[in-house]
C-alpha cells in the first residue's frame, strides 16, 4: 500500500511542480538559417528503428507510472497514444510489481494495448538480475532500463542512500539480460566521465535524462514536507550539456536517446543535432492523458511531427540525423560549460559526426 501511495504522490506532485527551476538550455543554441534548402518536403523521413523496432515518429514516452492498480488506465491510456502514433513506451519503475506482486496489471495492460510496439521495462539499478528479467518478462519487453536516481533516492525520505557497487551490479545483469539493456538518469543527466565509466563496461544504449524537466527531488521534497536548498533545487546537468558530453565520447554505432524538459519541435531538432537517436518526452504527455485524454495526445505528437518536419525542410535535411551537419550558434551559458570543460567551441558547432 505504501508503494501504491507513492507511485499516486508522484503523479499528483509531477502535474503540480511542473518542469523547473533547471532549464534544459536549448535556448542557448541556434541553427544557422538554409536560404538554399534545396529539399522536396516528400522526401523527409523522420521515422528511425530503435531498439530493434521502426518508430514511425522518432519519439518515445519515457518511463511514467505503475506499481498500483490505479493507473491501469493511465497505462492503457500511454499505450493506445504511443499505438496509434507509432512511438515507443517506457514504463515506470516495475519494482513493487517484480519486488511485491502489486499493480502488475497496471503494466501488463501496456502490451495488451500495444503488441507490436517498441515498450521498455524499467527496474532500479539495485536489483538484481533475476528481477530485471522478470520485469521483462512482465512486459515481454524489447528492452529494459536501468535508473540511476542518486539525488532522488537522497531526498526520499525511504530512500536508498548507499550506492556503492551499482556499476558492478549493472554489469552482471548486462552479461545475461536477453535484451538490449539502457542506462537512465532520472532528471539529472548523464556526464562525460560517467557516459566513458559506461562504455568501458560495455554498455551501448544511454538515456540522458537531463535536468529541466520533471524534478524528482522536488517531488520528493513535497511529499514529504521538506524544504529543498537551493543547491539541490536545480541539481543536475542540463539536457543540452549532458548531449553535448555524449557527442565527446560515444562512438557512432552506440544509441543516444535524449529526454528531459523536452517539450516543442525545436527542443527535439536541437537534440538530434547534438546527436540523438531518438528523443524521449513525459511530463507534458502524462498530463494531456490525465487531463484531456488519448485524442489529445495523440494531438500532440502530431503538432510535433508538423514542427519537427518544417525544420527539417528549412535546414534542407531528409531525416533527423541529418541535423548534426547543421551549423549551430552557441552562446550563454551553454558557451560557458563549452569553456570550462575544454571543447573545440568552434568544431561543435560546425558539426556534430556522431
Amino acid at each position: 500500500m505504501q508503494r501504491e501511495h507513492l507511485k499516486l504522490e508522484h503523479n499528483k506532485y509531477a502535474l503540480e511542480l511542473g518542469d523547473g527551476p533547471a532549464t534544459t538550455h536549448f535556448a542557448d543554441l541556434q541553427f544557422v538559417h538554409n536560404c538554399l534548402p534545396e529539399i522536396n518536403p516528400a522526401d523527409i523521413d523522420i521515422s528511425v528503428k530503435l531498439l530493434g523496432k521502426r518508430l514511425r515518429l522518432p519519439f518515445f514516452i519515457d518511463a511514467i507510472t505503475g506499481s498500483t492498480d490505479s493507473v491501469i488506465e493511465i497505462n492503457s491510456k500511454l499505450a493506445q497514444v504511443a499505438a496509434a502514433c507509432g512511438i515507443g513506451l517506457a514504463v515506470g519503475s516495475q519494482y513493487g510489481a517484480v519486488c511485491q506482486g502489486t499493480g502488475i496489471g497496471s503494466y501488463k495492460v501496456v502490451r495488451e494495448q500495444n503488441p507490436h510496439g517498441l515498450v521498455i521495462a524499467n527496474m532500479s539499478a539495485f536489483v538484481t538480475y533475476e528481477q530485471a528479467l522478470a520485469a521483462v518478462d512482465m512486459l515481454e519487453a524489447d528492452a529494459l532500463e536501468l535508473h540511476l536516481n542518486a539525488a532522488q533516492e537522497l531526498v526520499m525520505a525511504e530512500g536508498d542512500k548507499n550506492y556503492a557497487g551499482l556499476l558492478q551490479n549493472m554489469q552482471k545483469i548486462f552479461e545475461s539480460l536477453p535484451v538490449p539493456l539502457i542506462i537512465k538518469e532520472t532528471g539529472c543527466g548523464m556526464a562525460k566521465e560517467q557516459y566513458q565509466q559506461l562504455l568501458e563496461a560495455g554498455f551501448y544504449v544511454y538515456n540522458c535524462a537531463g535536468a529541466g524537466g520533471t524534478n524528482f527531488p522536488a517531488i520528493e521534497a513535497k511529499r514529504s514536507g521538506a524544504v529543498l536548498a537551493n543547491d539541490f533545487a536545480g541539481w543536475g546537468l542540463p539536457t543540452c550539456w549532458s548531449l553535448i558530453d555524449g557527442q565527446y565520447v560515444i562512438p557512432a554505432k552506440r544509441c543516444l536517446l535524449a529526454s528531459g524538459g523536452i517539450r516543442t519541435a525545436g527542443d527535439i531538432a536541437k537534440a538530434f543535432a547534438l546527436g540523438a537517436d531518438a528523443v524521449g518526452i513525459t511530463g507534458p504527455v502524462l498530463r494531456l492523458v490525465m487531463e484531456e485524454g488519448v485524442a489529445a495526445a495523440i494531438a500532440y505528437f502530431e503538432e510535433l511531427e508538423q514542427g519537427l518536419e518544417q525544420y527539417l525542410l528549412l535546414l534542407g535535411c531528409r531525416t533527423p540525423y541529418e541535423l548534426r551537419q547543421v551549423p549551430l550558434l552557441i552562446s550563454g551559458e551553454t558557451r560557458n560549460y563549452l569553456d570550462c570543460r575544454g571543447y573545440a567551441v568552434a568544431a561543435l558547432c560546425k558539426a556534430r559526426n556522431r
